[in-house]
This record gives C-alpha cells, sequence and structure tokens, in this order.
C-alpha cells in the first residue's frame, strides 16, 4: 500500500505535469490538518514522506518534566524513560502517530485537501503559463455561451471571448473552432481567467506576422493598426530594406497573403498605408484614395487641417466618416477635412480679422473671445461693445473703424448697388 502512494504521487506529477515535491508538501499539509482536527492544535507535529518507505509519517513532540500539566505536549521523567533510559528533564521526546487511526472523517478531510491544493498548484502553472503568452494567438474550441461572451477551450484552460472583443456580426455555435490573441490573464479565485479578442488592433499584427514572412523576420514592420472590427481597417508598414515593398510583401503574389487575413477576418477590408515619420506624408497615405491638395500642420494641438478638392470630400471622410475616423486614429492627430472653396472663404474672412488685429495691436484671439468672428461683426459693433476686447482703447478703436472701413468698402459698395438696382426696379415698374 505504501509503496502505490508512490506511484500515485509519480504519476500524478507526470500527467499534470506538477513539481513532484510541490505534490509531496502537498500531501504532508494535508495530512497535518487532519491530525490537528481529530487531536488539536496543541500537538507539536513533524510530519514526513518516507522516500525509501512511502510511507507518511507522523511524530508527536513532547518535552520532558517532573509533573504533567498538559498531556498534549508535555511527558513525565518516568514514562519518558520507560522508553529511553537515557533521558533527561526538559529533553524532547518523538513518538509516531498511527495515521491509520484517524478514521473515515479524517481520512476524506485529508483527501480534499490534497485535491484543492493540487488544483491550486495546476492553476498556478497554468497561470504562469499564459501569462507569458500575451499577443499570442490561441486556437480553441467555441465550448459554451456565457453571459459576459463565449468560452473557449484551449485545452489546459478555457479562456474568455467577451461580447465588446468578438468581432461585430459574427456567429458562433458550440464546437466550433475559432483562434483569437490572448490580451489578459487574470488571476481569480477559481482559477486563472484568460481572455481573448478578435477585434483588438493586435490580433490583426498577429496575423500579419503569421501570413507575412518579412513582417515575421521584421524586415516590414507594422507601424500602427486601426480597426472598424468587420467592416474596414487600414495598417501602417514601413521596410527596414530599401529593395523591399513593405506594401507588396504584404499582400503577397495575386493578393494571396492579405486574402489569408481577410478570410479569417470574415471580409474586412483592409488597406495597407505606407507609414512616413513626416506627418502630412503619412497623413495623405492613410487618407488614400482621396486625393489631397495641401496639408496645414498644427504641432502644438496635434491636428492636422487637409484640404481636398470640391468632388473629393466624400472619398476623404468615407462611408459614414470611416475613412477619416481611421486614419485619425491610425496617425494620434485630429484632423479636419475642408473643401478647397471652404477652406479659401473660411481663410478670407481669417486674413482680414488678422489684418484689424494687427492694426489695433491686440491678439486676434481677443477679439475671437470677445465674440468677433468676422468683420462686418466688427464694422457693425458700438463702441462700448469694442471695448469688451481686452486690450482695446478709445484711440485703437478709432484706428479700427478706420481700417474696417479701407477693408470693407468693395462689400458695402456691392451692397449699395443690389439696392439701388432695386430702387430702379420699383421706379421701372
Amino acid at each position: 500500500m505504501s509503496m502505490e502512494l508512490k506511484k500515485a504521487i509519480d504519476q500524478i506529477s507526470k500527467d499534470r505535469g506538477l513539481d513532484r515535491a510541490l505534490l509531496i508538501e502537498t500531501l504532508e499539509e494535508a495530512v497535518r490538518t487532519s491530525v490537528i482536527r481529530k487531536y488539536g492544535d496543541e500537538l507539536d507535529l513533524e510530519v514526513n514522506f518516507n522516500e525509501e518507505t512511502g510511507e507518511i509519517e507522523v511524530y508527536q513532540f513532547k518535552i520532558v518534566t517532573e509533573e504533567v500539566e498538559d498531556e498534549a505536549s508535555q511527558i513525565s521523567l518516568e514514562d519518558a524513560r520507560a522508553h529511553d533510559p537515557s533521558v533527561q528533564l526538559d529533553d524532547e521526546m518523538g513518538f509516531r502517530l498511527k495515521i491509520e487511526d484517524l478514521g473515515r472523517i479524517a481520512a476524506q478531510s485529508a483527501k480534499q485537501v490534497i485535491i484543492q491544493r493540487m488544483r491550486d498548484a495546476e492553476q498556478e502553472i497554468i497561470y504562469e503559463e499564459f501569462k507569458d503568452r500575451l499577443n499570442e494567438v490561441a486556437s480553441g474550441i467555441i465550448q459554451r455561451r456565457d453571459k459576459t461572451g463565449w468560452i473557449i477551450n484551449l485545452g489546459r484552460t478555457e479562456a474568455l471571448l467577451p461580447k465588446d472583443e468578438q468581432i461585430p456580426r459574427e456567429h458562433y455555435k458550440r464546437g466550433d473552432r475559432v483562434q483569437a490573441i490572448i490580451i489578459e490573464v487574470r488571476k481569480e479565485g477559481r482559477g486563472p481567467q484568460v481572455v481573448v479578442s478578435r477585434s483588438h488592433p493586435d490580433y490583426m499584427a498577429a496575423l500579419f506576422k503569421r501570413e507575412v514572412p518579412e513582417v515575421d523576420d521584421e524586415t516590414v514592420q507594422v507601424m500602427g493598426v486601426a480597426r472598424d472590427p468587420g467592416s474596414r481597417a487600414k495598417v501602417a508598414v514601413t521596410s527596414r530594406d530599401r529593395d523591399v515593398d513593405p506594401v507588396g510583401a504584404c499582400v503577397g503574389i495575386r493578393g494571396s497573403r492579405i486574402q489569408n487575413i481577410v478570410q479569417e477576418l470574415r471580409g474586412e477590408r483592409i488597406d495597407i498605408v505606407v507609414w512616413s515619420p513626416d506627418i502630412a506624408t503619412y497623413a495623405r497615405n492613410a487618407l488614400s484614395p482621396a486625393v489631397i491638395s495641401r496639408i496645414i500642420v498644427d504641432e502644438e494641438e496635434n491636428m492636422l487641417e487637409v484640404v481636398v478638392p470640391d468632388d473629393q470630400l466624400t472619398n476623404a471622410i468615407g462611408r459614414k466618416g470611416q475613412n477619416v475616423k481611421l486614419a485619425s486614429k491610425l496617425l494620434g492627430w485630429k484632423i479636419d477635412i475642408y473643401t478647397e472653396t471652404r477652406y479659401n472663404e473660411a481663410n478670407a474672412i481669417g486674413r482680414g480679422l488678422e489684418q484689424l488685429a494687427s492694426v489695433a495691436e491686440v491678439p486676434i484671439e481677443q477679439f475671437v473671445a470677445a465674440g468677433f468672428s468676422s468683420i462686418e461683426e466688427l464694422r457693425d459693433a458700438t463702441d462700448e461693445e469694442l471695448m469688451a476686447v481686452e486690450g482695446l482703447t478709445p484711440g485703437k478703436i478709432s484706428d479700427l473703424r478706420a481700417a474696417i472701413n479701407f477693408l470693407a468698402p468693395v462689400q458695402r459698395n456691392a451692397e449699395d448697388g443690389e439696392e439701388e438696382e432695386a430702387a430702379d426696379g420699383e421706379n421701372a415698374e
């Protein structure tokens, strides 16, 4: 029977990949717990697994005293010398306990402790294994639906594919094989919780690494990914080798490589963008297929003003704003799109305000803060309203009105002309 225990330890260690020393330690602790439950925690115990005999040995230790006040921890000198004639006062003596006498309940308790400790040890091994596999693509079988998502059997453990990490409109059923990227490993009471994703940008990057050898060996680098999962994505790539075209490498012969990725993502359209350290060039590439007239860069605000021909506005913005949204996400910059007509009109007003601000020697921001955004608003304002502009004085207001009369006569003349034409028409009638 004793050697069967040793064989059982060896077999469990081999089958479950558990450390043998940890198993023995767990077994010893389980027996200690059972003895304490039966005899009380006052006992001074030592529990050891004997490798030679394959038995668990339990020893109770007592102090030799003249008078015994606590039988659980003391033994009289007379009784002690019956076991060992050479014993002296204050010596410590060990007596072997028969664990066979623990009884059925204690044995069951020991079994439960062993099972729990083995489960804990196994879960710890799984946690250590999967926490080192973050950002790795894992494959498994759909097991069941959970209130928070789908449970996937990965073999040694289960993973959760949350609803918000799924590709929209993608449906599963029990037994389907699915792959996803590991994004988190949580240490929870019922064991490690592996969380996977199919909508994460890193999943697409991992697929490119798997399908494109040049990405795997880092000749081509994926610099960024922006996704609208299940619909469209933009992937920025660059090459470390001048002779290697990063876009061609990712597309493959007749689109074979990119098609494998598109198929895995259920038809998600992928735009491959050439990355550039120059943000304006990078933005032009990211907003493709739209034609760009010019780009104004505001580095302080991380903002781009993109001007496109009037007939390119739809291409630049994309359906439901998808093209500009993905480009903005890819660059990490805010992007405002203007048609050439709208931009020129807005700039004409802006230039007029800048000239007036220069004459008044007041920053244009002060006019805007006071609520003035056009020459007409300044022209129609009273002196009291103009005094709301920080930095304006009565003398500067006079200079400002002179400048307004100089800049706006054409518009007034045009309006006067329209009025005259209207009057002539009435007279003719």
